[in-house]
């Protein structure tokens, strides 16, 4: 059983109330999918299609001429999503470093543990440079040594700031502080930040999956049901459909009024608020779909906080456009909510969090959808788009939709909830 099927399997054995968001990237195998729960659910992600070496080359040639513009040597990337993103090796962070040095010059260098070497070979897309050290040695030696056979000798060499620090003192320690350590985030963001029509392809791929999912557990739950048996249904809808699974949020009643669950026992209803949000992956890029309804009949309360999030969503829409600073969005739905009674400003009764974040790889990544983000809005942005409203002692509505930055404005990867009588 590998990790992350573990502590799926932990938390379903906890009967935890709120199931899912804190773990990113769960194996197809931990869905308990019966043939019978999935009947007529098909691969939705046959044709997708899975990043080139050749792309992976030009990102990396990208970051070589900003690096030059910027006179920084060389951006050393540990495992995790930056490291996908170039070089396309998915491995796990632990006390055994893994990492790469993508120089300003010339051909990336892979360190790694001498045993895991096979294992990073199998996603390595490219070049060929993998350094193997043993576990008495020093993969901060390695490190240096690559910058220097690089022509790397002293200036400035970046890391980003989700690096481990005992990585960075490393090397800067195998060095004898030959090198200046700075902040490689603006320049890997500056890379990231713009999607490819191949990122853009994979990610409408499992914007596909979890909608459909959703779709399939919207039809089929019914009263009596607990939050961990509502995801494992998702799950399995997730799986059958060609996704590999993300997580898989079911907030139920009270606990819809916080956005990230309670530990509180939540049972299904009739008249209960259902909030899902769900996400799966498809070759390593991610959907993120929230959507709310009632088991029965609404109140009117429910419907017309229903109606105002999605009119919320759709302002944010119609406030995106290019060059505009997506901190503007926030703004412009947080001043709408106010007008209509709710806040002000974080304050509950109200929107508690940020209208919606950057996502691509990771599911929240830079910018975001915030008061004081000024990043301008350009083709190929993507972004979250959450606008929930959450009356704590009574319940929450968010509905969640991605999309991402055209020449001309926004472009849904999923239609909106239509409406909490037909919110899928």
């Amino acid at each position: 059983m590998r990790r992350r099927d573990f502590l799926t399997a932990a938390v379903a054995a906890t009967g935890a109330a709120s199931v899912g968001w804190w773990l990113p990237g769960r194996s197809a195998q931990a869905a308990p999918a019966g043939k019978g729960a999935v009947a007529g659910l098909t691969s939705l992600t046959t044709n997708a299609k899975p990043i080139t070496a050749a792309e992976r080359l030009a990102r990396i040639a990208r970051l070589q001429r900003l690096m030059v513009e910027q006179k920084i040597g060389a951006v050393i990337l540990e495992s995790g999503s930056s490291l996908d993103y170039f070089t396309g090796i998915q491995w796990f962070r632990s006390e055994r470093t893994t990492a790469a040095v993508i120089p300003a010059k010339g051909e990336v260098v892979v360190v790694t543990p001498a045993f895991e070497e096979p294992s990073i070979r199998e996603t390595l897309a490219v070049g060929g440079d993998v350094r193997p050290w043993n576990e008495h040695e020093s993969p901060f030696a390695l490190l240096v040594g690559a910058l220097r056979d690089r022509g790397v000798t002293s200036g400035a060499i970046a890391f980003e700031s989700t690096t481990r620090l005992f990585i960075v003192d490393g090397v800067r320690d195998a060095s004898a502080g030959a090198y200046r350590v700075v902040s490689g985030d603006a320049l890997v963001k500056a890379v990231r930040l713009i999607k490819s029509p191949a990122e853009l392809a994979l990610m409408q791929a499992a914007n596909n999956v979890t909608l459909a999912a959703l779709r399939h557990v919207h039809g089929n739950v019914r009263a009596g049901m607990r939050p961990d048996e509502i995801a494992s249904m998702c799950d399995a809808a997730t799986a059958a459909l060609g996704g590999e699974l993300g997580f898989a949020l079911v907030l139920l009643n009270e606990a819809s009024a916080y956005p990230h669950g309670s530990r509180q026992p939540q049972t299904l209803r009739e008249g209960s608020v259902i909030l899902m949000d769900v996400g799966c992956t498809v070759h390593g890029y991610q959907s993120d779909i929230s959507r709310t309804w009632v088991l029965g009949q609404p109140t009117a309360k429910q419907r017309k906080v229903w109606d105002t999030v999605k009119r919320g969503q759709e302002l944010a829409l119609a406030t995106a456009k290019p060059g505009t600073p997506v901190g503007a969005i926030d703004d412009a739905v947080r001043a709408f909510y106010e007008k209509e009674g709710w806040g002000p400003g974080y304050r509950l009764p109200g929107l508690s969090h940020r209208t919606g974040h950057g996502i691509g790889l990771d599911g929240h990544e830079p910018p975001y959808l915030v008061h004081g983000d000024t990043t301008p809005l350009a083709p190929g942005m993507c972004f979250s788009d959450e606008p929930g409203l959450y009356i704590p002692g009574e319940f929450g509505i968010r509905m969640e939709d991605c999309w991402y930055m055209t020449e001309t404005g926004p472009k849904l990867f999923t239609e909106l909830a239509k409406s909490i009588d037909d919110p899928i």
